[in-house]
């Protein structure tokens, strides 16, 4: 079969896709990924075909951007989600991809909540889709219900039918309940795990817990949120532990200093390998760091700051997986947080096994699922 994934820019958007692009190629299938051209390093490295399309004009997309920090959290959103993602996103993007299905005809589309292009095509050229979740089932609802207006003016009837098609997830029901309802048909499946290597850093002789921190590949480039890495750095100044700090690509080489000869500051580490050994994962709620972290039974500190964030801090606080740490100030920036509530937050983590006992059985729960490779019956079954 010829199966075309479709995927936004973002990191924590397309990475779900890769194990399921993989396992299809793997199973023989032809795969084709679209998407913008940010999107060509990954998909070099995973060795699959990609054919770029076009972003907007940032002359169009910037001033809304600049408007996001302003607009309270609900208006925020419906901006993101049914002016840029739902709009200029596809207008840009349309060209590109009627083109691909149209010469190169998939049998099935694989796309995620976020790409709506891919959507419009494949119901007008009657091609059937898969939908991949990257996030909490409630957070991918909501998009798709912000959206609503948008994708209507593409094509009348497409939002029902969107929310029709089989919807595949990593996220365990633990995680999902309480928050909605499933989509129908919906399919749980297991993120690979390979064996984990080595640490990236070394600190001789000492043993003490290791505090992964790590606020995803995005809040460095947002001024709004980007302080939290000076907030977070003097939350660990003076922490009896091992910490292990990454900054994502936003932030140039030395641009982030260590506090103490027992912090470690990297752009990039291979997580898989850190959440082997880490004792806690602070970071932002991003999804793909907070379903790394349960998957590894690793318990959690968040700040949440944008997006789903704070959907999935919400749902590791009740679980008991974690702590959520907030600013004071409910009207402040969401990382105006006070480094001695995020130092004590980390440190009831580290001093009180309960979130960890928590996340160990999140993990055995993910464990149990079904490998990423049974999701290509379902993929296939669907064309």
């Amino acid at each position: 079969m010829r199966i075309l994934f479709a995927s936004t820019g973002g990191a924590g958007h397309v990475t779900p896709m890769l194990p399921l692009a993989r396992a299809c190629r793997q199973a023989g299938h032809e795969v084709v990924l679209v998407g913008p051209p940010m999107l060509s390093s990954t998909a070099e490295r995973e060795g699959l075909r990609f054919v770029p399309g076009a972003l907007p004009d940032e002359a169009e997309t910037g001033p809304l951007w600049a408007r996001v920090p302003q607009l309270p959290v609900e208006e925020a959103e419906r901006l993101v989600v049914g002016q840029i993602f739902a709009t200029l996103n596809v207008r840009a993007m349309l060209p590109t991809m009627r083109d691909v299905v149209r010469r190169w005809a998939p049998d099935v589309v694989v796309r995620e909540p976020a790409e709506f292009a891919s959507a419009v095509v494949a119901d007008s050229e009657g091609v059937p889709s898969v939908q991949v979740g990257v996030g909490l089932i409630a957070a991918q609802q909501q998009i798709t219900e912000l959206a609503e207006p948008a994708v209507e003016g593409w094509r009348r009837g497409l939002s029902a039918r969107i929310a029709d098609t089989p919807y595949l997830t990593f996220f365990p029901p633990t995680l999902d309940s309480g928050h909605g309802a499933d989509p129908s048909p919906t399919h749980r499946f297991r993120l690979p795990s390979a064996a984990p290597g080595p640490l990236p850093v070394h600190w001789p002789g000492d043993d003490r817990p290791l505090v992964y921190v790590t606020f995803g590949s995005v809040a460095a480039t947002v001024p709004f949120a980007a302080p939290i890495y000076r907030v977070a750095l003097e939350a660990v100044a003076d922490l009896p532990a091992r910490v292990l700090l990454t900054t994502g690509e936003g932030v140039e080489d030395g641009a982030v200093v260590p506090s103490g000869p027992h912090v470690h500051v990297a752009r990039w580490v291979p997580q898989a390998d850190v959440l082997a050994q880490a004792d806690v994962v602070v970071c932002h709620g991003g999804s793909g760091t907070t379903l790394g972290a349960l998957a590894a039974g690793v318990p959690l500190v968040i700040t949440p700051l944008f997006a789903d964030q704070p959907m999935n801090a919400r749902r590791v606080g009740e679980l008991g997986a974690g702590v959520v740490v907030r600013p004071r100030d409910a009207g402040a920036p969401s990382s105006a947080v006070e480094p001695s509530d995020l130092r004590r937050a980390i440190a009831h983590v580290l001093d009180d096994p309960a979130a960890a006992v928590v996340a160990r059985g999140v993990a055995e729960e993910i464990a149990a699922l079904p490998p990423a490779d049974d999701a290509v019956a379902v993929i296939t079954a669907a064309g």
